[in-house]
């Protein structure tokens, strides 16, 4: 039996796990005045029509073309000849100390290539908004949309992405669009027939059938760990395509295959609508997805106690094979101030039980920092209730905004030849006005030239903006700056961006 191995991949990546994802948010084209379908059940052993949901859905699924433009990139490289042939001269014959007193460690420029990939797109208002998946548009310098049917071609623009959820949301100018009905993922059955809406293999306008097999399915992607998993056909190019029921009705997106070859042999796995509504507020409201954290570390209960077995240790009786384990309570999180400890079982959250890890992970993903949830839990086999506020990735409760280079408080330009020349430097941008904000706050000069922030080389005011957007809503709200003063010496500063 082959190991299956799952790896995130573009939608043009021949890999073992092929990521797809298409979002959601109700359509505003849908005659609320006008009743739901009647689907009519098949007669039993009779198979069930699907042509109604394929009929409803295809219309609001799109091809996305990303293009990403060849650039010149500044890399390391090491000469595994340097110490054999360093030069005692000083760099008199261009070697040893003469890279600037570098040693072996030197740098060259690259021309990337031109790249181009491939994804779907679920169009979610008549307006122009589009879901799709974070890798579909991550990076990209062009965004191309195809209507249905090649009907009609748009340039979008990104209003905002979250790497850990694979979702973005995108927009183009247009109206009266086919928007995608959305139903509640809660309700979902296994076992019910979905299909799946896409452009795998660039077969554009593709649909695929088969079942939901599983609910609140775990997967170690590092990101949304509770999906639907449906053995409906998912290949390359899906990504961004509507898992619908048969109603024609976005419940999922399409999120992930598991399989060996990267083609399906395997099962699909899909970001239910629950999560994808909540980022779809959260991208329009605030242009990035607002993540609550409860403050533990833990998994679930029977895995726990099946892993112990296993290894032959003993195990303590929790009460129950179901729930969450806490395995450690975060310092200054959630968690720790409403009194929560190691080895408490989490049992349900909000009324809502909580069976597994993924169960958890889909109720907490619905909600945003600040929010208050009452958590049920067992504590030596006895139950408990506590009410906790959930706090965001930086420790606080606050809403988390992309900062803006405003936060900065100062003005930038690229280098010239002449400043590159002088001090012997290849690229950086320079603080040409300091006027307060957070540049002054650390005590950074007029002159400075910044070459890298956070460890990303800083070459246009574009890449600085991106490292103070990425920043601003991470766990550590720092931007780490390199840089060299006017006098050509090196210079080190901690600019936090967080809000007092």
């Amino acid at each position: 039996m082959k190991k299956i191995i799952n790896v995130a991949t573009p939608a043009v990546c021949v890999v073992a796990l092929v990521l797809s994802v298409a979002a959601i948010s109700k359509s505003n084209a849908a005659n609320p005045s006008s009743p739901n379908p009647v689907v009519a059940s098949a007669p039993a052993g009779q198979p069930v029509d699907l042509t109604y949901a394929a009929d409803k859905a295809l219309p609001a699924v799109v091809y996305i073309k990303s293009v990403i433009n060849s650039k010149v990139q500044t890399v390391e490289y090491s000469d595994p000849f340097e110490d054999f042939f360093s030069d005692p001269f000083g760099g008199f014959f261009g070697r040893g100390q003469g890279n600037n007193g570098n040693g072996n460690n030197r740098k060259r420029q690259v021309q990337t290539p031109k790249r181009a990939a491939a994804g779907s797109g679920v169009i979610i208002s008549a307006d122009g908004y589009i879901v799709t998946n974070n890798h579909v548009v991550d990076g990209a310098d062009e965004l191309t949309v195809t209507l249905n049917e090649n009907s009609k071609e748009y340039s979008a623009r990104i209003i905002g992405a979250d790497k850990a959820t694979d979702l973005a949301l995108i927009k183009i100018d247009a109206k009266n669009l086919p928007a995608i009905v959305i139903a509640n993922s809660d309700d979902v059955k296994v076992g019910e027939w979905v299909l799946a809406v896409g452009n795998p293999l660039g077969l554009n306008n593709t649909v695929t059938a088969g079942i939901v097999s599983a609910k609140a399915r775990p997967m170690n992607t590092g990101g949304i760990t509770s999906m639907i998993q449906t053995d409906a056909a998912i290949n390359q190019g899906n990504s961004g395509g509507a898992l619908v029921n048969t109603r024609g009705e976005l419940i999922g997106i399409n999120a992930m295959l598991a399989s060996p070859t990267g083609s399906n042999i395997g099962y699909g796995f899909a970001i239910p609508t629950s999560i994808v509504k909540k980022a779809i507020d959260d991208f329009k409201q605030y242009g990035t997805y607002q993540r609550a954290m409860i403050g533990i570390q833990g998994g679930s209960v029977k895995d726990y106690v099946d892993a112990m077995k296993d290894q032959e240790k003993d195990v303590k009786d929790y009460g129950t094979m179901e729930g969450v384990r806490i395995e450690k309570v975060v310092e200054d999180g959630a968690a720790n101030e409403a009194g929560l400890e190691k080895e408490d079982v989490i049992t349900a959250v909000d009324g809502q039980k909580v069976k597994t890890m993924g169960d958890l992970q889909g109720i907490l993903a619905q909600k945003r920092p600040g929010e208050q949830v009452k958590v049920t839990y067992l504590r030596n086999k006895k139950e408990k209730t506590v009410t906790l506020t959930l706090k965001n990735e930086q420790g606080n409760t606050k809403v988390v905004k992309n900062a803006d280079l405003d936060v900065l408080g100062g003005s930038f330009r690229a280098i010239t030849d002449s400043q590159k020349e002088q001090l012997n430097i290849g690229y950086g941008l320079e603080v040409i006005k300091i006027s307060g904000g957070k540049l002054k706050d650390a005590g950074m000069p007029k002159g400075f030239i910044i070459q890298k922030a956070n460890d990303q080389s800083i070459k246009s005011i574009e890449d600085l903006q991106e490292v103070v957007k990425e920043a601003s809503t991470s766990k550590e709200p720092v931007l780490y700056i390199q840089g060299i003063f006017p006098t050509g010496k090196k210079g080190y500063f901690a600019v936090p961006l967080a809000n007092d």
